[in-house]
């Protein structure tokens, strides 16, 4: 079962890809102040997440803090390194923050884990977003299997 709105974020221990180099953090405390957009794709580098989702919060970055975002993460079952050079290579800056699950363990403590066997990259987290304050699901919007719609910076700002 899948979290959902209204629920607390569960507590678990992940990486924060930094400049500085992987930084060891817990989602309850990354989570529970202010308002935090987070967005989940299945992989660093694959097609869409590289085309459009991560570019699109890069993008709307200005406009998601000026309806009250405190801040904006992205999060993927990948390791810090993989994050911080995708980070690099998408001029991120210090527009998202990137959050390395690389257990795939914060994903199925959501309960939004997807089988991505068939593609080669084993259980993975499901394309998704999220409007966090102080550690509680505001709104949620999990994408269907090969879709990009509801989980962009777009379809996020017209919720807020």
């Amino acid at each position: 079962m899948s979290i959902s709105v209204g629920d607390a974020i569960p507590n678990v221990k992940v990486m924060l890809a930094t400049g500085e180099g992987p930084q060891a953090a817990e989602t309850g405390a990354l989570f529970g102040g202010g308002k935090i957009a987070l967005f989940s794709v299945p992989g660093a580098f694959t097609p869409t997440c590289s085309a459009k989702h991560l570019p699109g919060f890069v993008e709307q970055a200005d406009a998601l803090k000026a309806k009250g975002v405190d801040k904006i993460v992205c999060m993927s079952v990948n390791d810090a390194f993989v994050m911080n050079a995708w980070a690099k290579d998408q001029n991120a800056g210090d527009k998202v923050e990137m959050l390395a699950d690389g257990n795939g363990d914060f994903a199925r403590a959501l309960g939004l884990t997807m089988d991505g066997k068939g593609f080669g990259l084993g259980e993975r987290s499901q394309r998704f977003s999220a409007v966090i304050e102080n550690g509680v699901v505001k709104n949620l919007n999990i994408e269907e299997p090969g879709a990009y719609d509801v989980s962009s910076a777009e379809y996020m700002l017209g919720q807020l």
